[in-house]
């Protein structure tokens, strides 16, 4: 992972909305079974998608391969309350904004496991190939009451690919713009009580010339200028398995490595060798239909070695160790859950830091139960961090189906984010004293399901406190701001005259409280955006485009750089060969269109994908 000082951070307000989206279908943890139309990273327990009292969009395998995607990022855009930052093109870093909040206040999981880099704070997204997904689920609200720190903005967790019928073999290449190869194949199945998934992926781009930075002024993007392509190339490899060994015992175990070679545009580094790897094992036990087990444990590891020009610069390794123990207890009507997290993050770098590792303790509960139309979830959780002490927080959902096809919510949340290794302890700039950031926020939802499709609007508010920005007093990060985010999300989605058709629309106001700032937009966050998807058959063909469009921005604290809105449209066309064989071509920024979602990052023009692909019919 490439070294990136902090930004400096800031404070919110909020904002108004409305309108049309897009949604998927299933989505679920990885317990011992298929569970379509199940989520389960809102409540940590199987639930069905309907009955989920929070923000939850669900993106499975049929989805992806309808949309056609070349990375997480761009499955991910048009998510409702997400805005995302690009630091030039494939492979390159990306952050994600949900509701407003930091980068780093998106817990991402993968198959279970926590993922991220200790020392920058946030997820290599853009390095978790979009060919190893099967689904995605997105829960968007406060959820450190259940899962601890980082979740202020909202939960992704990622499930990897397994299977649903006996045999399943996969294979898939393709070609397109800027000398771009992906391949892709796989195989999983059921014997008898046991599954497995075996794939494997590669990607290679010679990209695009990532920044058109300047050696100055400050702030100029990559401060340097090198004006030529910035290749990105990946290969993964992702083993999954499981045995149901009675009624009452079944076990998991799920391993992912994914390594490549980044090039970019920089003054102290401009290449990088990466890996992210990720894997845990998981045990259930079932005494009885009113009670389960969980114990689980994983490691997830984010590294990277840093060169300028082919001469080495700089090593930054972090390791996630976890471990967890839940049961769930059908009592009384409802469900209650008792867990306890145990996780251990540590550095490994050429850079010195005071301190490489630390440990945080977590014990929460939560209680589910419905009362006739009427629905409650209540968590609650306290961390003990081996630096910063205790932290509680807690949430309380609140659900009505006034009629059959409407459903009324309400929630109130709190959340907390810890510093990072390099907010605290990077040699000259880190700053030992740093208070975990804290927030507070509300809620109210109204969702439908009528004759002619789905559609929910959603409203909110987060005060977040201690916010860490630099201090430019002292030279060093300290809490000094604070924010205040407002918003709207609509969604909606219908099938007329044969298409399918979703939209979704996000509406946002995140100011910065802070003395030095106050008022003003926080950095590369969308006040506006909407996005809408038609997609039809006409037998063996298909074909759809997207159309995601995003208002003006500011890419710094003082909005002096103001960053213009766009309007982006892809394309896409299938024809099935036969039950087995397809082909697919994909444009993306049809209308070659320039933007920037970073200052002086660029972003690729128009790119074409001719891919075909062998998926046996089931």
């Amino acid at each position: 992972m490439s070294l990136h000082v902090p930004s400096l951070r800031r404070s919110a307000f909020a904002a108004a909305f409305s309108l049309v989206c897009c949604s998927t279908a299933a989505l679920a943890d990885e317990p011992s079974q298929d569970l379509k139309g199940v989520v389960v990273t809102a409540t940590r327990t199987e639930q069905s998608e309907s009955a989920t009292l929070a923000a939850v969009t669900v993106i499975d395998r049929a989805e992806i391969e309808r949309l056609q995607p070349q990375s997480v990022a761009d499955l991910l855009q048009g998510t409702p309350g997400l805005s995302m930052a690009n630091n030039g093109g494939p492979g390159k870093a990306t952050s994600l904004f949900l509701r407003g909040t930091e980068a780093d206040h998106v817990l991402v999981l993968v198959d279970g496991v926590k993922i991220g880099s200790a020392t920058l704070g946030q997820p290599s997204i853009q390095n978790i190939p979009v060919e190893q997904i099967e689904r995605i689920e997105i829960v968007r609200g406060p959820f450190s009451s259940l899962y601890g720190s980082e979740a202020l903005g909202g939960v992704i967790q990622i499930f990897t690919r397994r299977p649903s019928g006996a045999f399943e073999p996969n294979l898939e290449l393709g070609y397109g713009s800027n000398d771009s190869f992906r391949g892709a194949a796989g195989l999983a199945g059921k014997v008898g009580e046991g599954w497995y998934a075996v794939q494997a992926t590669h990607e290679d781009t010679d990209g695009i010339n990532a920044c058109r930075g300047k050696p100055s002024p400050r702030g100029a993007g990559c401060f340097v200028n090198e004006p030529d392509r910035d290749g990105f190339r990946d290969s993964s490899v992702s083993l999954k398995g499981g045995y149901r060994f009675s009624d009452a015992w079944d076990a998991d175990a799920q391993w992912l490595r994914s390594w490549g070679y980044n090039a970019y545009d920089g003054s102290t580094s401009n290449q990088s060798d990466v890996v992210q790897q990720v894997y845990g094992a998981r045990v259930h036990w079932r005494p009885s239909r009113d009670f389960t087990l969980t114990a689980s444990a994983g490691q997830s590891a984010d590294l990277g070695d840093n060169y300028l020009n082919g001469r080495y610069t700089s090593t930054f390794d972090t390791h996630r160790d976890l471990g967890s123990l839940q049961g769930d207890l059908n009592l009384g009507g409802g469900l209650w859950s008792l867990g306890y997290d145990w996780q251990r993050d540590r550095v490994d770098s050429n850079t010195s830091y005071a301190r490489d590792q630390r440990l945080n303790r977590g014990l929460f509960a939560q209680w589910q139960q419905a009362f006739g139309a009427q629905s409650l979830q209540a968590s609650l959780r306290h961390d003990d961090n081996q630096q910063f002490g205790g932290k509680t927080t807690g949430s309380l959902l609140w659900g009505w189906d006034f009629t059959p096809g409407m459903r009324l919510t309400a929630s109130a949340g709190s959340a907390y984010k810890a510093p990072t290794f390099n907010e605290l302890y990077y040699p000259g700039y880190g700053n030992t004293a740093l208070r975990p950031e804290s927030s507070r926020s509300y809620e109210l939802g109204l969702r439908g399901t009528p004759g002619w499709g789905l559609w929910s609007l959603n409203a909110f508010e987060t005060r977040i406190r201690d916010l860490i920005a630099y201090d430019a007093s002292r030279g060093v990060p300290g809490n000094v701001d604070r924010a205040r985010i407002r918003g709207a999300e609509a969604v909606a989605s219908t099938t007329l005259a044969g298409w399918t058709l979703r939209g979704t629309a996000t509406w946002l106001d995140p100011r910065n409280r802070s003395d030095t700032y106050r008022d003003k937009l926080l950095p590369r966050r969308a006040p506006r955006s909407a996005r809408v998807d038609a997609d039809r058959g006409f037998g063996d063909f298909s074909i759809g485009a997207s159309v995601y469009a995003a208002g003006k921005r500011y890419d710094d604290l003082a909005n002096g750089y103001r960053l213009g809105g766009y309007a982006l449209t892809d394309l896409r066309l299938a024809y099935a060969l036969d039950r087995d064989w397809k082909v697919q071509l994909s444009v993306r920024n049809a209308f070659d269109k320039h933007y920037e979602t970073a200052a002086y990052y660029n972003q690729p023009g128009r790119t074409a994908m001719l891919s075909v692909s062998y998926r046996p019919a089931q």
